[in-house]
C-alpha cells in the first residue's frame, strides 16, 4: 500500500477510511500512568503493524482513556480492529505492568465499549450535496 496526505491507494481500491475511536478503562480507573501509557502506545503501534492499519494519532487522556487515530482498508471491520487494540493490549498490559489489576476488578483493562467516528476530508453536508446534484439522464455524445 501506498500512503499520501488524504488518499491511500491499495491494489484493489483506492480510499480515505479513518477513524476516531476512545475507550476507557473498566471502572475509569487511572491506571494509564506514564509507564504504563508508554508501553500501551508501544504494543498498540505494534498492533497496527501486525494487523495492517496505521496509526496518525494517540493519546491517554486523564489517566483512564484512549484516543485512537486511525487509518484503515476497508475490507477491515472497524469492531474487529477495536476488538484487536483492546485484547491484545489490555492482556499485553496486564502482564508487563501487573500493579495495574490492584486498581481493577476481574482482570479486565478495558470497557467493553467504546465511541468510534469515520473521518473524511468531505463533510457530510458537501457529500449530501454532491449526491443530490447529480443528474438523472445519462450524458450523449451526439449532439440533437
Amino acid at each position: 500500500m501506498k500512503y499520501t496526505k488524504e488518499i491511500t491507494v491499495y491494489r484493489t481500491c483506492v480510499c480515505n477510511i479513518n477513524y476516531h475511536i476512545v475507550f476507557s478503562t473498566k471502572y475509569r480507573r487511572k491506571a494509564l500512568n506514564q509507564e504504563v501509557e508508554i508501553s500501551l502506545k508501544e504494543i498498540i503501534y505494534q498492533i497496527a503493524k501486525d494487523k495492517d492499519f496505521q496509526i496518525i494519532e494517540m493519546e491517554v487522556g486523564e489517566l483512564d482513556h484512549i484516543h485512537i487515530f486511525i487509518k484503515a482498508h476497508p475490507k477491515y471491520a472497524i469492531g474487529q480492529i477495536v476488538k484487536y487494540i483492546k485484547g491484545i493490549s489490555g492482556r499485553l498490559l496486564l502482564i508487563k505492568h501487573p500493579e495495574i489489576s490492584k486498581k481493577l476488578w476481574k482482570g479486565h483493562l478495558w470497557t467493553n465499549s467504546y465511541y468510534v467516528e469515520t473521518i473524511g476530508s468531505t463533510s457530510e453536508e458537501n457529500i449530501r450535496k454532491y449526491i443530490q446534484r447529480q443528474d438523472k439522464e445519462p450524458k450523449s455524445n451526439s449532439s440533437h
